[in-house]
C-alpha cells in the first residue's frame, strides 16, 4: 500500500523504517518466534520454552480442551492466525497428547500457510523434561532462522493498525478518542488497512451502525452483532448501557468517519487490501488485542482511562489516555496524552514504535493474552 497521488502525506506517515517481509507479504514490525500451546494443561511448558529465547514469546491461555462447536472452532482460528501475524517469524506448538485441539495436526495448518513451525506434545515426548528440551530446541532453531527475515522500507500506510477504546468514559469520548479518529482518518486516506474491535457498542445503535458500512453485506454483519450481544450479561452489557446514553458517533469515535469496509469473525483474518475493517470483539483488552493481532495488525493502538497497563505478546500496543488522572499516575505506562497530544503526535509515535522504539508496556514486560469465548466451556 502506498499513500495516494495528489495529496502530500503528513510527515509521520511519509518516514520510513524497515520492517519484516513474511511470504506472504505480510510486513511486521516485531521479529519474534511464537509458542504457543494448543491446550491449558500445556501452558506451562510452553512459557518455559518461550523464556529460554530472547527472541520468543508465548500465548497462553485457557482452552483447547472441553470445548465444543463454535467455540472450538473459534479457539482454532484465532491461535492459527495469531500465528500468521506478520510480526511472527516462526511457531512451536507444544500440546498435551490428550486434548481436543491436537497440536500435530494444528501445527500442521500453521505449515500449511507458509509459518515456519515446530511442534512437540508433553505425552509424545516422554514427559515435561523431555518436551521442554524438545520446545527450547526448536524454538532456537526457529529464532536463529529469525535472525535472517528478509527486511524491507516501509511506512505507516503499508501496514495494519489496530485500534480498541476499552472503555466510554466522558474523558476518552470527548478526548482520546477523537485524536485516534483522525490519526485513523489519515491513515486510511493514505492506504493504510485499519481495523477496530469493540463491537457490544452497537447494541443501542444498530440501526446506525448499518449506515456506516460500505455494503449490505457488511450492514448485515453489524446489525446481527448488536442484535446478539443486545441483553448480554457482563461488560458487554456495561458497555452497551454506557453507549445508549451517548450518540452512535460519539461511541464509534476511533473509527474515523471512512466506511466500514469488512465484518471480520473473532480470530478471523482481514483480507481488505486497505481501509477500515470492524473485527467482532468485545471492547476488553485482552481479548480485543488478540483479536487484532489475528485479524493482521502489527501495531494496536488502546485506548484507555482506565490506565489499564500491559500489552500483548505479539504485537506492540501504544496506549493513550484522555483522563487527567490516569495521565498523572501513570505517566511511565501512558505512551501518548491526548490532552496535550493530537493525531500528527500519535502518528509520529506509532512511526517510532514501527521501526523498532519500545511501548511503556513493552519496556516493563507486561503482556496479557486472552481468548473470547462464544459459551461457556464444558
Amino acid at each position: 500500500m502506498s499513500a495516494p497521488t495528489g495529496r502530500e502525506a503528513a510527515a509521520p506517515l511519509g518516514e520510513r523504517f524497515d520492517a519484516y517481509r513474511r511470504d506472504d507479504g505480510g510486513l511486521g514490525v516485531r521479529n519474534r518466534v511464537l509458542v504457543v500451546p494448543s491446550v491449558i494443561c500445556s501452558h506451562i511448558v510452553a512459557e518455559r520454552v518461550a523464556e529460554a529465547s530472547d527472541r520468543a514469546v508465548c500465548a497462553p491461555h485457557d482452552h483447547g480442551c472441553g470445548q465444543v462447536g463454535a467455540d472450538h472452532a473459534q479457539t482454532e482460528r484465532t491461535l492459527l492466525n495469531l500465528a500468521r501475524n506478520p510480526n511472527v517469524a516462526g511457531a512451536t506448538v507444544v500440546g498435551l497428547g490428550c486434548e481436543h485441539l491436537q497440536s500435530g495436526p494444528f501445527a500442521e495448518r500453521v505449515g500449511e500457510h507458509g509459518v515456519p513451525v515446530r511442534e512437540t506434545a508433553i505425552q509424545d515426548a516422554g514427559g515435561t523434561d523431555a518436551a521442554l528440551d524438545a520446545g527450547v530446541e526448536a524454538t532456537e532453531e526457529l529464532a536463529d532462522a529469525a535472525a535472517a527475515a528478509d527486511r524491507t522500507e516501509a511506512a505507516l500506510a503499508d501496514l495494519t493498525v489496530g485500534v480498541v477504546s476499552s472503555d466510554l468514559d466522558p474523558t476518552t469520548r470527548d478526548v482520546a478518542d477523537p485524536v485516534v479518529g483522525e490519526a485513523v482518518d489519515a491513515l486510511v486516506d493514505a492506504g493504510a488497512r485499519v481495523v477496530v474491535a469493540g463491537t457490544e457498542r452497537l447494541a443501542p445503535h444498530r440501526d446506525a451502525a448499518a449506515g456506516r458500512a460500505a455494503h449490505g453485506e457488511v450492514a448485515e454483519a453489524m446489525r446481527a452483532a448488536g442484535d446478539r450481544d443486545a441483553g448480554r450479561p457482563g461488560n458487554a452489557e456495561r458497555i452497551a448501557r454506557r453507549a445508549a446514553a451517548a450518540e452512535f458517533d460519539e461511541v464509534v469515535g476511533t473509527w474515523g468517519h471512512s466506511a466500514v469496509d469488512e465484518f471480520v469473525p473473532y480470530g478471523g483474518r482481514a483480507t481488505v487490501e486497505e481501509g477500515l475493517a470492524l473485527v467482532d470483539s468485545p471492547s476488553r483488552f485482552e481479548e480485543a488485542a488478540t483479536a487484532l493481532a489475528a485479524a493482521g495488525a502489527s501495531v494496536v493502538v488502546h485506548v484507555t482511562a482506565d490506565g489499564i497497563t500491559t500489552g500483548h505478546p505479539v504485537v506492540p500496543v501504544v496506549k493513550v489516555t484522555g483522563d487527567g488522572t490516569t495521565a498523572e499516575a501513570l505517566g511511565g505506562d501512558i505512551d501518548l496524552d491526548a490532552r496535550a497530544d493530537g493525531p500528527d503526535e500519535l502518528l509520529a509515535e506509532l512511526s517510532r514504535v514501527a521501526a523498532g522504539g519500545r511501548t511503556a508496556s513493552e519496556g516493563h514486560g507486561l503482556t496479557a493474552f486472552a481468548i473470547n469465548r462464544v459459551g461457556p466451556s464444558l
